[in-house]
């Protein structure tokens, strides 16, 4: 069960996704998905693609997008579904992360180096500059770049994320959340709008809210999600590859308490998540999740 459904997946329109929008939809072919949406961050591009060639392959496509966005300080997703993607406004929210991307960017490779490694903008442009985000480099792409330095086989920050080591299962990942995410040591800051701002947006463009991967963004502070639902949230991603059987169900729960929407979605990126895969989140299909015709 789960595998026909899958509502959370990353092209190349990401910053950190591998396939274009047409290789997703066929590759969710190979994998009997029935029903899929590409949510990438802060970008709409692929939907047009992509609900192209999911019509010609009959699977039913669910626009969608993923916002950064803070809440009470903390960095954390919101997915919009069923958005009218043509709007002007999703060009707005790509535009304002872009005009910070570069320099945070920047900021992330001076406090690489501050760690003790050497590595330049040409190592890094040869692994993502010549995707879309042109210039960005994600987490992962820092990983990448220096799990393959051979300077660096035997470094201990790299230990755990090379074969065997503890965080191996998603090395380019994992050391994305380990040195570049919110609070760690590579952390550089970038201005996202507020979760009522992303919220009033998805729901402004026709769509619905729905918090992603709760069991990582709020990790230990599950108390902040009633204060989410009371802005108004749509739903909730109860079903992750991140949740383990008791998140999943704990947020099954607090979605019927609040009579929310559940969704499912593997987060399924390609390389920089090598463990994920498409269709695999361990979820069912809610009865409570009301799939609509795609515009």
């Amino acid at each position: 069960m789960g595998n026909d459904l899958d509502l959370h997946m990353h092209s190349a329109y990401s910053d950190d996704g591998e396939f274009t929008p047409t290789e997703l939809v066929r590759l969710c072919r190979l994998a009997g998905i029935e029903t899929m949406a590409i949510s990438d961050h802060n970008c709409v591009k692929a939907n047009r693609e992509a609900q192209g060639e999911a019509e010609r392959l009959h699977i039913q496509y669910i626009p969608a997008v993923e916002l950064d966005c803070t809440f009470h300080d903390r960095d954390m997703h919101l997915l919009g579904y069923q958005i009218r993607y043509q709007s002007p406004d999703f060009e707005k929210v790509e535009d304002h992360i872009r005009t910070q991307a570069v320099g945070v960017s920047l900021e992330c490779l001076r406090l690489t180096m501050r760690l003790g490694f050497h590595i330049t903008e040409d190592e890094l442009n040869a692994i993502s500059g010549k995707g879309y985000w042109k210039d960005v480099w994600a987490g992962e792409a820092f990983a990448e770049v220096l799990l393959h330095k051979p300077e660096y086989l035997q470094h201990e920050i790299l230990r755990p994320y090379r074969t065997g080591g503890v965080r191996s299962d998603n090395p380019y990942a994992n050391f994305y959340w380990d040195y570049y995410s919110q609070g760690k040591p590579c952390y550089a800051k970038m201005n996202f709008p507020s979760a009522e701002e992303a919220l009033s947006l998805i729901k402004d463009n026709g769509g619905v809210a729905v918090l992603a991967h709760p069991g990582m963004t709020l990790k230990n502070d599950f108390g902040l999600f009633d204060d989410l639902v009371a802005l108004g949230m749509d739903g909730v991603e109860a079903y992750s590859s991140y949740h383990d059987r008791a998140t999943a169900r704990h947020f099954c729960r607090e979605a019927q308490k609040h009579a929310l929407i559940v969704t499912c979605g593997s987060d399924f990126h390609g390389k920089a998540k090598p463990s994920i895969q498409l269709g695999k989140s361990g979820c069912f299909i809610p009865p409570f999740f009301p799939v609509r015709p795609a515009r």
